[in-house]
């Protein structure tokens, strides 16, 4: 890695040591986070995830219903958060119902506060 460094005479090399060390020391939790929002960033999956929080399971055919798109469609959404770890399945007879993981569904629940009742709209 090249090494950068600052030219402002008033740079603080205290704050600038101290800022790598915190950014080094995160970096899992920086991974994990940017991992849940680059695929909570689709509106659709988003949805899948709101209703996965609420309901607390559901199966493909019934987020088909709800969201009113082909069954295919979703499984794609759902292949992508399972691949993630984000979601989990749970065989029950021959459907696969699937939920959230408990850490997504951590990471998520400030989000999903602010979406009900549309709060997230006072707040911009």
């Amino acid at each position: 890695m090249e090494n950068n460094t600052c030219i402002r005479i008033e740079a603080d090399s205290n704050q600038i040591t101290n800022c790598k060390q915190t950014i080094t020391e995160l970096e899992n939790s920086f991974d994990l986070l940017s991992n849940a929002l680059s695929l909570a960033g689709n509106s659709t999956r988003l949805k899948i995830l709101y209703l996965l929080s609420q309901e607390q399971e559901l199966c493909v055919c019934d987020l088909s219903d709800i969201l009113e798109m082909k069954i295919s469609a979703i499984s794609q959404h759902l292949r992508k958060l399972k691949d993630r770890n984000i979601i989990k399945p749970k065989r029950k007879a021959q459907t696969i119902f699937y939920s959230l993981t408990k850490e997504y569904a951590t990471i998520f629940s400030p989000f999903f506060k602010l979406i009900d009742g549309n709060k997230i709209l006072e707040t911009v």
